[in-house]
């Protein structure tokens, strides 16, 4: 591999006009290939569909007699909460069980602090200002709730163990508007990172400013596994608990991406004292959540043994793609000195640097042959990346050619818009 600023202006020429040869090649095939979000695959789905076998009379009644067909219940079925509590390391009774979403559990979250406050401290939609640490690239989704509620978003750098600590210390302890931060804590959304022992300690331990000031845990990939030797996140909530801030935590995680992403259960763990003051809300705002699918999933994965076990079966069929990607990617880009990106063990995404004002345009070129991408600035807030360099690739969705031709035709776009830019400035 060559590195692009060693090369001549004449030997730039030469590379920007074989890149447009085979950009144009596949532009001509007008190719239609989606690598927007991550979606599991039609293969993923296939996986689960026995749930759906589980006959109807195991489904009416759970273990404590309560009926599955009518009202009540609102926090979730004793099993569910077990279950749950044994995946996320923590007590029953921290457990409030939602419906398919864990984003919907998060938006009520922060729709209840607005108007209600939290833990009897002034609504948020009543004081002068609020904001949220934002640490980046990150979940566009976060950003959105924000951007939604007004919430003034402070991006803060990741780091390779986790986001920048020092500077999320500072902000938190000066200034009482900073009510939250959002994190992805395990094979982030989109770098892949796990944070540290060390990051979450520091985590547990911050002395905000803001009595109610919360942690956003969002561990959506916290059994996301690629590989056999499986990041390790340390607990949250038993971190907090040590350091005396067990109420400081809000964590959240679904079956979304495990079972099916359109009738799956979601899930949110905190502290007991949080747990009752949610549930006071929660006898207004429901009866209940779907009791059915919350038993048709005890009954089906039984334990985290067997959510586990299921788990092998999506690594099965994920791995070879993220493989693949990277292969490609260190194929056509691999010293070249135009872009960097990670290599996750578990999780959605591959985060990927371009040269510093090139995502965009990268993005464009894709658009253009067929290939659509996560819209780049997206992870971060406001959808401006401040050095316009970070793009997210989801290989989860697309059909393995399919996937193939879009990152062949995505690397070819990354190094066309490089040579272009070296070529502007030698």
């Amino acid at each position: 591999m060559i590195y692009y600023e060693t090369l001549s202006k004449d030997e730039l020429k030469n590379e920007i006009e074989a890149l447009e040869n085979r950009y144009n090649a596949f532009k001509g095939q007008k190719l239609k290939l989606d690598m927007t979000r991550g979606k599991p695959c039609s293969d993923q789905l296939d996986i689960c569909m026995d749930m759906l076998d589980i006959p109807a009379k195991d489904l009416r009644r759970s273990a404590d007699g309560t009926d599955c067909l009518n009202y009540g219940v609102l926090d979730g079925l004793p099993e569910a909460k077990a279950l749950f509590a044994e995946m996320l390391e923590v007590d029953a009774n921290e457990i409030i069980i939602g419906g398919n979403s864990s984003l919907n559990l998060m938006y009520d979250t922060v729709a209840r602090a607005m108007s209600l406050g939290i833990t009897g401290e002034i609504p948020w939609s009543k004081q002068e200002k609020v904001k949220f640490i934002c640490p980046s690239p990150g979940y566009d989704r976060h950003f959105a709730i924000c951007e939604l509620f007004g919430i003034e978003m402070i991006t803060v750098d990741m780091r390779q163990d986790g986001p920048d600590m020092d500077t999320v210390e500072k902000l938190v302890a000066g200034d009482e508007a900073i009510k939250g931060i959002w994190c992805v804590p395990k094979y982030s959304n989109p770098d892949g990172i796990t944070y540290s022992d060390e990051v979450v300690d520091r985590f547990a331990a911050l002395r905000p400013k803001a009595k109610d000031f919360r942690i956003f845990w969002d561990n959506a990939y916290c059994v996301h596994h690629l590989s056999d030797k499986p990041d390790m996140l340390k607990n949250i909530l038993t971190a907090c608990k040590k350091a005396g801030n067990e109420n400081m935590v809000y964590m959240f995680a679904s079956t979304s991406k495990i079972s099916f992403p359109g009738a799956g259960v979601a899930v949110m763990a905190s502290s007991t004292g949080n747990i009752s003051s949610i549930k006071k809300s929660l006898t207004i705002q429901t009866i209940g959540h779907d009791k059915i699918n919350q038993l048709r999933h005890v009954k089906y994965f039984r334990n985290l043994e067997g959510i586990t076990l299921h788990m092998k079966k999506h690594a099965g069929i994920l791995k070879p793609k993220f493989d693949m990607v990277l292969e490609i990617l260190e194929e056509e880009l691999g010293g070249k000195g135009i872009a960097s990106w990670n290599k996750p063990n578990g999780g959605y995404f591959i985060s990927l640097n371009t040269l510093d004002n090139c995502a965009k345009e990268v993005a464009k070129l894709a658009q253009e042959a067929g290939v659509a991408l996560t819209k780049a600035g997206a992870t971060y807030p406001y959808g401006k990346d401040p050095l316009d360099k970070n793009i997210r690739i989801a290989p989860t969705m697309p059909p393995v050619e399919e996937l193939k031709k879009a990152i062949e035709i995505f690397a070819i776009c990354i190094q066309l818009v490089s040579a272009k830019k070296i070529m502007e400035i030698a």
